[in-house]
């Protein structure tokens, strides 16, 4: 199983700041430390090139992200400072999910150690997020003919709004995100479906209405490939999450996604989206459950 990921993920960020820019190489870490994976297994993205980049954002907001020419407004919606570390591991992992999309098409399943920054619209960022990773590659992907029907599942607990808004012209891009209702974006544009949870959703009910709905879309939508967006913030540990999820629950979540898309033996695209967990240890150690999981699940397609 072939991953994204480079050291230049890591940008640096103020001391204090509530995002985890440094789970990405934690993760890298954790997964070759437990044996999980080796070093090989890891593929180094380069920078996305802007024309492609520009297939989802506006050429006023992608080249101003990468020359610093966004207004403080719009680096304050963004929620990270600029800087140009930024805009370099931006093209980084955007370049690491067109290429997950590629490994997965090739070997059945594969992942970037980043990636899933939903939230990014064509001409401004926002959450955390810079650019729309999933959109651009799913644009690249279609446009070159690797691929034409896409579905998007995204368990992140704030609701896909950049995928949502982007692709809600196009019939042949599905995405489905299952979220907290009343949690960030406060608006949320419809995604081809949407569900909606109560604050403190537990394991049981998450579960049993995730398995419901991937029934559901996979007896309306063929997809050809398939970008899994495992945000680890259901958790009821996680600073901004409003849901009840356990470890095990969200162990639970991942199996049930991984093993639904492989069973139908659909290309998956793995992708680490949000979470914010007390610690940094804890946080890398919840996004190590999916890869944990993809490894002893897609083994037998690997021999």
């Amino acid at each position: 199983m072939r991953i994204s990921y480079s050291p230049g993920y890591v940008a640096p960020l103020p001391d204090g700041h509530i995002f985890p820019m440094k789970k990405f190489s934690g993760l890298y870490n954790f997964l070759i430390d437990k044996n999980l994976f080796s070093v090989s297994d890891f593929i180094e993205p380069g920078m996305v090139d802007f024309a492609n980049l520009c297939t989802v954002h506006t050429p006023r907001y992608g080249f101003g992200v990468w020359n610093g020419d966004l207004n403080r407004k719009e680096i304050r919606k963004m929620g990270l400072p600029w800087s140009k570390d930024l805009a370099i591991r931006s093209r980084l992992a955007v370049q690491g999910t067109i290429n997950t999309g590629i490994m997965a098409l090739q070997d059945g399943i594969a992942g970037n150690l980043a990636g899933g920054t939903h939230h990014a619209m064509p001409d401004y960022g926002e959450g955390f997020c810079v650019y729309n990773d999933v959109a651009v590659a799913i644009k690249v992907l279609r446009q070159s003919k690797w691929v034409n029907r896409v579905l998007v599942i995204d368990c992140d607990v704030h609701q896909g709004n950049g995928t949502a808004e982007i692709f809600k012209d196009e019939p042949d891009v599905y995405t489905f995100s299952i979220h907290g209702e009343k949690n960030y974006p406060f608006i949320k544009p419809p995604s081809t479906f949407d569900i909606g949870l109560a604050d403190k959703t537990g394991d049981r009910e998450y579960i049993h209405t995730l398995s419901d709905a991937l029934d559901k879309i996979f007896s309306e939508f063929e997809p050809e490939l398939v970008f899994y967006l495992a945000g680890i913030d259901p958790l009821e540990s996680d600073h901004f999450g409003r849901l009840s999820l356990t470890l095990k629950g969200l162990e639970e979540r991942d199996r049930l996604v991984i093993e639904t898309v492989t069973q139908k033996e659909i290309p998956l695209a793995l992708l680490l989206s949000g979470g914010y967990a007390p610690t940094l240890e804890q946080t890398v150690e919840a996004h190590a459950i999916m890869y944990a999981a993809a490894k002893e699940i897609s083994a037998p397609y690997f021999h």
